[in-house]
């Protein structure tokens, strides 16, 4: 059983940078696709980032492409997303998710299986 456990999240202005990360807790760690994903109040829930096995692929929602950047260490069993330029509507609970099968950086919620709990992240005007 995988858990991943989400941090780095809390309440910036806009235009201000941060980090989240994402801590895998699983014995043999499996290099496998793995994302973030977020979902404000009142909306459903909208892919942001995901990354490929082995970190050579990547996939950005157009609305974060050339702000976010997304990272991963096997070995560390962790991914890291670093959001730039954040804007009042980037203000949502961002979830960490990790594939089972999926190598390749899939924003598709159904190609995920495991997912944390969640961090809110709060964008002030």
């Amino acid at each position: 059983q995988v858990q991943l456990l989400e941090s780095g999240g809390g309440v910036v202005q806009a235009g201000d940078s941060l980090r989240l990360s994402c801590a895998a807790s699983e014995r043999s760690f499996t290099p496998l696709a793995m994302a973030w994903f977020r979902q404000a109040p009142g909306k459903e829930i909208e892919s942001v980032a995901a990354i490929s096995f082995m970190g050579a692929n990547k996939y950005f929602a157009d609305s974060v492409k050339d702000r976010f950047t997304i990272a991963r260490d096997n070995d560390k069993k962790t991914m890291v997303m670093q959001m730039n330029s954040e804007k009042p509507e980037d203000t949502a609970i961002y979830y960490c998710a990790k594939s089972r099968t999926t190598r390749n950086a899939s924003g598709s919620s159904r190609s995920y299986d495991n997912w944390g709990q969640g961090i809110q992240v709060t964008v002030s005007s």
